[in-house]
């Protein structure tokens, strides 16, 4: 199968393919997607592409070996200098440490420790169960957004999304006569894409919290900022992430997919027959124990005392046992009710079909570790060359030395993030190189802390979605190539690429109209300093 016909455009460009008008415009939005689509899957394999960019990252390291620069911080300015990663220990060091990058690699475990409990729950027919329940109430209308939402919700589990909702995206799109890469690119929107618009707070708004604080009081050291400070705006953009996402997903990238052939595994479709009456029963129980086993979680957890909690008595803080133990849980919470539904269905008749399914689905994903492992090494070379922190402080200082508006200071701020975002993957590495250099000059600017960390938020989040060198980028390929067997870069990029720009452009505005209506950005969150 060509690279250049999966993904390939419809004829009638979109709805209609009368002349003119939108027709044109959706046609010439269409050649240029197919244009990114085929030029894109004309990369190597991401693999491949891992190592080009660590022998790139080798040779810039050398040639700018000792470069001097300098990155603020609470306690003044600090010196950096790049790192020569070419140099005999740093070679050395790098071959010693091999191993623990690749079994410390971050995605890896959470993706693995994840897709066990979840494997079960798919292989048992737990999650094809409760899916045909689930299509046979929601409006196939209303799919699209339900499946947003809920990628949105599933910030508030960490990385679960990636390891949960995009598979599922595809599941679900599929088994209602829809394109599954079309629910893939949905539910990778709403995870990764509109990754700052939740409405229940999560352990990342005191993280960032933390740094914005930081950052202020290089400027004033008695400045406090709230870790709720966004929360209004977060909130708020829960609604417009799910609106642009129905409407891109349904209006854009589906009537792309029309034409693109699903040639997977006809064994891992999803089936729609009708519910048999062992797999209501199945569905049934496995729901009890789904429930049981939220019920324990929040029986164990509702004490102020609860080792749960954090050493303040918090649930949701970035040190709280509870939020760092997400991926365990989603194991344990799927591996229970795929257990209870198999074996009261019959699909389970020892428990070594039990294990039987972990290995079919740890199977699957062979391709993504040989990629992760190629990605560990990448990115523990860029991070020790200090090659990004150079990058984001002199984005920054040419930004300072501009001296332009505060409002389109705040865009610039936007944008110089979404660039960086593309080689910097962390929101919490990045930011911990911005905020001391972002938050003092826009307060000196006459803007606050916390319309500064809102700025940035949006620029984090919205070209996640198009950077191969994000870590979970290669498994959302992988999932892909379950359905489409050549979904490549290229394939994912055009998917994703109308969401990034939409994405980044009205998310900008609307923080925008955010400031200029004196909407609440979120707790004891002024737009203005002092």
């Amino acid at each position: 199968m060509a690279d250049a016909e999966v993904g390939a455009p419809s004829d009638s460009g979109g709805d209609s393919g009368s002349g003119g008008g939108s027709g044109d415009s959706q046609k010439f939005i269409d050649r240029a997607l197919g244009w990114v689509e085929r030029v894109g899957n004309k990369l190597p394999d991401p693999a491949l592409l891992f190592v080009i960019a660590l022998l790139v990252t080798w040779i810039i390291s050398a040639l700018l070996s000792g470069y001097a620069f300098e990155v603020p911080s609470k306690d003044g300015l600090k010196a950096s200098a790049v790192v020569n990663q070419l140099s005999g220990p740093a070679l050395t060091k790098f071959l010693a440490d091999m191993v623990k990058t690749f079994t410390g690699f971050h995605p890896l475990g959470v993706v693995l420790v994840a897709l066990l409990g979840v494997g079960v729950a798919e292989q048992s027919g737990f999650i094809n169960a409760a899916l045909k329940r689930l299509l046979a109430v929601t409006p196939k209308k209303l799919l699209t957004p339900m499946l947003v939402l809920v990628a949105i919700l599933s910030h508030t589990a960490a990385d679960a999304g990636y390891v949960l909702v995009i598979p599922l995206g595809g599941v679900i799109f599929a088994a209602a006569g829809r394109h599954p890469l079309a629910g893939i690119a949905a539910a990778f929107a709403g995870v990764s894409g509109g990754f700052s618009a939740n409405p229940i707070p999560s352990g990342l708004d005191p993280l960032l919290q933390g740094l914005t604080q930081e950052g202020a009081q290089i400027l004033d050291p008695t400045r406090e900022v709230n870790p709720l400070c966004n929360w209004g705006f977060t909130a708020a953009s829960t609604l417009l992430i799910i609106g642009l996402g129905w409407y891109i997903t349904d209006k854009v990238v589906e009537p792309r997919l029309a034409k693109t052939k699903i040639d997977g595994d006809p064994e891992d479709m999803p089936k729609m027959e009708a519910m048999t009456p062992e797999e209501r029963r199945g569905l049934f129980w496995g729901g009890m124990a789904f429930l049981g086993g939220i019920l324990t979680l929040v029986a164990l957890s509702w004490s102020k005392t609860s080792p749960l909690r954090s050493p303040s008595g918090e649930l949701t803080a970035f040190a709280a046992p509870l939020m760092q133990s997400i991926v365990p849980l989603i194991f344990l919470l799927f591996l229970l009710p795929g257990l209870v539904h198999g074996f009261v269905s019959g699909t389970f008749k020892t428990h070594r079909d039990a294990i039987a399914g972990m290995s079919k689905t740890m199977a699957t994903m062979g391709y993504y570790i040989v990629m992760a492992f190629f990605a560990a090494l990448f990115i523990y070379a860029f991070n020790n060359s200090k090659l990004g922190a150079l990058l984001a402080v002199k984005g920054a200082e040419v930004l300072k030395s501009m001296a332009l508006p505060g409002p389109v200071t705040v865009v610039g701020i936007i944008l110089l993030c979404a660039v960086v975002n593309l080689v910097i993957g962390s929101a919490s590495a990045k930011w911990a190189l911005l905020a001391p250099i972002f938050v003092p000059m826009l307060m000196q600017l006459g803007i606050s802390p916390e319309l500064t960390q809102a700025a940035y938020r949006v620029g984090d989040s919205t070209t996640n979605i198009i950077t191969p060198l994000m870590p979970y980028f290669p498994l959302v390929v992988a999932f892909g190539q379950r359905y489409v067997k050549g979904t490549g870069i290229g394939t994912l990029t055009s998917l994703m690429l109308p969401f990034s720009v939409t994405f980044l452009v009205v998310w900008t505005l609307f923080l925008l109209a955010f400031w200029g209506l004196g909407l609440p950005l979120g707790i004891a969150a002024p737009y203005g300093y002092p």
